[in-house]
């Protein structure tokens, strides 16, 4: 149910706050006072095409906002849900856009940026528009299978259709992408045992190449440490030369010694410290010895060993520039090429599984969209006859309705296209809806469509001028069908007829004033004896009799 209507510089309306309430409405006055610009900022907020000629003039920017009781479940809520958008079911919806005189435009969803395309989706669901200013509701042939379903009670059928419809595209999809790798399974397996063959003659190992590479830098300089090692060698005497000296040297401490190193003398301490650092100096000379020995014999590399690193360095960093990865991913790229291979093998077989299952899902959609198209044959047959009971009260006894249903390529609603057609003049050819009728006779139409499917329709629905051309007693019927139709869901009327607005459970009058340099649009809820006067106005025309009181009166309890 739309609960409010918030209007800042909309062409002639400045500020203009309403609240509804359930039902049928009416918004009445004359000609040019307005009743247009309510509908088009309705239809800015819930999406609808605007251009920036509805910015009041001498202001930068016009703003709607139009506010709905949430709905708790349906196709309003998935398709919140699906772009990420949260709202409080005991909240109202509220959908606003903004305009500036520049043309650009901001729309929001309960104070969320969204596109105008989400909002014209959310738009379209919460709200319909039947009348000859507006580009949906019957005008868009698209939405008459929807309203044809709707009528027939059809859901779950084009619910299994679509599930059946979206398996039915996916099993084929995954044929054609078997058939596809089956078209090019010679060149990829060429391609495949010879990569798969490569790496596992290379037989990468993880995190080799970091490890050559150090190896490589180890050996590229080891030449050189092993020179000046052997010098070291050389320097310590090899052959034990050093060593002999020192013991010599030590002997002589020793007989020395003998002679005079025992007592306290100073002699005899240096004598003692003499031999021990010569004892010392001979062990730690050996020790150097072996140490440095240790250490030529590690930088002593086999020949060839510094090419062999590098040729296996080298061989696994083209590997690795050839399948466009790191030395460290070539074990995972041969394990994919492993893959691929294993289902180009497996092609025929899993081609032919998929043929079965396409098969088979093309069967289950073939059944559930026959099915489909059945229901709606049957239901079109139920609705045309239908609307067409509605028709002569609406003054439209000549006319004719059809609900045309041709073959159409597979979708997810099935099989079908279908049109409203329409005959206004007996004689005349049955053409397309949006074609044929003109906007009085649009909305009527619309209304007796309505009426056949009332009960099964949550969107508000707004008439613009369904009474056009008419008047008195199809005026009436006109009236008594509205707030028939107002009884299950919430109903709006564009009217000039007191018939029709006598109908209403509430009314709004607009009206245009001017102050010389400025024009302004009002409106104003008409409630209690006001509007018995407005309403006997609607019938007298400027001076309201007293006869036309009482008309009024009697309409209004009829």
């Amino acid at each position: 149910m739309l609960t409010g209507l918030s209007i800042r510089n909309v062409v002639l309306i400045e500020t203009l706050d309403l609240d509804f309430k359930g039902g049928l409405t009416a918004l009445t006055g004359e000609t040019g006072a307005g009743k247009s610009i309510i509908l088009d900022a309705l239809g800015m907020a819930t999406g609808a095409r605007s251009d920036r000629g509805l910015v009041r003039a001498g202001t930068g920017k016009a703003l709607c906002t139009a506010s709905f009781t949430a709905p708790k479940d349906g196709p309003i809520q998935a398709l919140l849900a699906e772009n990420d958008i949260e709202i409080d079911p005991s909240e109202d919806l509220t959908l606003r856009r903004s305009l500036t005189k520049e043309g650009r435009s901001k729309a929001f969803i309960n104070d969320q940026p969204v596109g105008v395309k989400l909002l014209g989706q959310i738009g379209g669901l919460l709200l319909e528009v039947h009348g000859q200013h507006d580009g949906r509701g019957l005008l868009d042939p698209a939405t008459h299978i929807d309203m044809l379903d709707l009528f027939g009670g059809h859901q779950d059928l084009v619910q299994t259709c679509a599930q059946s419809y979206i398996a039915r595209r996916e099993t084929q999809a995954q044929v054609e992408a078997l058939l596809a790798l089956q078209s090019k399974a010679a060149e990829d397996r060429d391609f495949l045992e010879h990569a798969i063959g490569e790496l596992d003659r290379l037989a990468p190992v993880a995190g080799e190449d970091a490890k050559l590479a150090e190896e490589r830098r180890f050996l590229q300089g080891a030449e050189g440490a092993l020179g000046e090692l052997k010098a070291a060698e050389d320097a310590l005497g090899e052959d034990g030369a050093f060593e002999q000296r020192l013991g010599t040297a030590l002997a002589g401490i020793e007989r020395i010694r003998a002679k005079f190193g025992e007592g306290e003398s100073g002699a005899a301490k240096a004598l003692d410290n003499a031999a021990g650092a010569l004892e010392r100096a001979l062990l730690e000379t050996q020790e150097a010895r072996a140490a440095v020995s240790e250490a030529a014999r590690s930088f002593d590399v086999e020949p060839g060993r510094l090419d062999e690193t590098e040729k296996r360095l080298f061989a696994l960093r083209a590997a690795a520039r050839k399948y466009d990865c790191d030395i460290d991913s070539l074990i995972a790229a041969r394990a994919r090429f492993a893959t691929e291979l294993a289902s180009i093998d497996n092609a025929g077989v899993n081609l032919d599984k998929a043929k079965a299952a396409a098969d088979k899902a093309k069967a289950a959609f073939d059944k559930a969209a026959a099915k489909l198209s059945a229901a709606r044959a049957k239901a079109a047959k139920i609705l045309d006859k239908s609307v067409m009971a509605e028709l002569p009260p609406l003054k439209m006894e000549r006319a004719q309705f059809v609900t045309h249903i041709e073959p159409a390529g597979e979708s997810a609603a099935g099989i079908d296209k279908v049109r409203f057609h329409v005959s206004t003049n007996p004689g005349t050819v049955l053409g397309s809806l949006d074609k044929i009728a003109s906007g009085g006779e649009m909305a009527r139409f619309a209304l007796a469509i309505k009426v056949a499917l009332a009960g099964k329709n949550e969107a508000v629905m707004i008439f613009d001028e369904v009474d056009q051309g008419v008047g008195g007693a199809v005026a009436d019927a006109v009236g008594k069908r509205l707030a028939r139709l107002s009884k299950s869901a919430q109903v709006f009327t564009v009217t000039h007829s007191p018939q029709v607005a006598a109908a209403a459970a509430q009314q709004y009058l607009i009206k245009k004033s001017s102050n010389g340099t400025t024009t302004t649009t009002h409106v104003t809820l008409v409630a209690d004896d006001a509007r018995e006067e407005e309403i006997a106005r609607m019938l007298a025309g400027e001076t309201v009799t007293q006869e036309a009181r009482a008309a009024a009166r009697q309409l209004m309890a009829s």
